[in-house]
């Protein structure tokens, strides 16, 4: 018996060691991610590259800038996010904590065996884990690590503004800014509720922009337009008269020129 209990502290006293340093070492093959400003250095030097590659030497009207803005919670319109975390399942995400401390290292040590545990800690997880494939990284181990010095310095709000500035739709097109204008030729602000939720459509998580461009199928992109809206009706995230007022809306791609 003593000699298993010697066993449990030494492998316990070893992990204590190991998982650091392997930890470090790492994040040290890593892009600097030690603060917002490294991330919105690095998403920079990559969007604005990315929008130029198609908008040199293109015409549009109005004139829209290939700069790269930092992101800004506050002015994503509360339907896209409301329509944003109902669709990834996570719509207590802004009903409880941040999840932080030994509960948040655990999510991340076991999510790298593929063991999901419970609670909206899971949500922060996969915004995190898609900041770090965006910026170009690669690998288990390596996403993870990204993922966690990422989620040390965003709050809940700034994961979330973050991940829809810098979502990939198409070529040159990069975060809902890019993409409501590719579509329909509005902000996201412009849009309204029937309007954002034929666009979730478009989102990396469910990747109908190009069919949303080609506007093929209206009955089809209606009902699955439907089905979003009943389904943020039931996460009470939207009053449900408007969701009744946006399901009487026709195709939005079908008004686009």
């Amino acid at each position: 018996m003593r000699t298993i209990v010697w066993l449990v502290l030494f492998l316990v006293g070893l992990s204590g060691v190991v998982i650091p340093g392997v930890y470090f070492h790492t994040a040290s093959q890593l892009p600097r991610l030690e603060s917002e400003y490294d991330l919105e250095t690095h998403f920079r030097l990559s969007i604005e590259g990315e929008r130029m590659s198609i908008r040199a030497g293109r015409y549009e009207e109005p004139a829209r800038s290939h700069k790269f803005e930092k992101p800004e919670f506050a002015r994503l319109p509360h339907d896209l996010i409301a329509l944003y975390i109902s669709q990834m399942g996570c719509a207590n995400f802004f009903r409880t904590p941040r999840e932080e401390g030994p509960a948040w290292g655990w999510r991340m040590l076991v999510g790298l065996m593929g063991v999901q545990p419970d609670g909206d800690g899971r949500c922060e997880r996969y915004l995190a884990l898609r900041l770090a494939q965006t910026l170009g990284i690669r690998g288990d181990l390596q996403t993870t690590v990204a993922a966690n010095k990422i989620h040390g310095f965003l709050q809940k709000d700034q994961l979330i503004a973050y991940d829809l500035a810098t979502m990939y739709f198409d070529r040159g097109v990069v975060g809902v800014e890019d993409a409501t204008w590719e579509l329909y030729g509005k902000a996201p602000e412009d849009l309204d509720l029937a309007e954002l939720a034929e666009f979730t459509m478009a989102l990396p998580i469910h990747g109908y922009y190009q069919a949303l461009k080609e506007c093929k199928n209206a009955a089809i992109i209606k009902q699955n337009r439907d089905y979003i809206l009943d389904l943020l009706g039931s996460h009470a995230l939207v009053p449900p008269e408007k969701i009744e007022a946006a399901k009487q809306r026709g195709v939005a791609c079908l008004g686009v020129p």
